[in-house]
């Protein structure tokens, strides 16, 4: 597979994650409207805030990849992708398939 689809195929799965979390963010708050509005002594388990903080943290990384997908297609475009940003080596086209995001050679630091 090419550099460009494996990344718009992983922009695709996570804007789907993303899509998915953002409904189950707002079933949560809806829930939460509902709710007597004490979950701390649920004997049914997690507390509403604790998932909502859970999902909450999900999304936000979620926005983040595809955030850090859009960037390596950019840089796909302008021949800086698969450059180390720190040496400016080669990145190995092995990392790149494991990782196709990724800005820096495992040497670098390996972001």
């Amino acid at each position: 597979m090419e550099e460009r689809d494996r990344l718009l195929a992983e922009r695709a799965a996570t804007e789907l994650r993303v899509a998915a979390l953002e409904r189950e963010f707002a079933g949560i708050a809806a829930a939460a409207e509902g709710s007597n509005g004490d979950d701390e002594h649920d004997p049914e388990g997690a507390t509403v805030g604790f998932e909502r903080a859970q999902v909450s943290a999900l999304l936000e990384r979620s926005r983040a990849r595809v955030a850090e997908v859009d960037a390596a297609l950019a840089r796909l475009g302008s021949a800086a992708y698969g450059v180390c940003a720190s040496c400016g080596r080669p990145i190995p086209p092995e990392r790149l398939e494991a990782r196709p995001t990724a800005t820096r050679c495992v040497p670098c630091g390996g972001g």
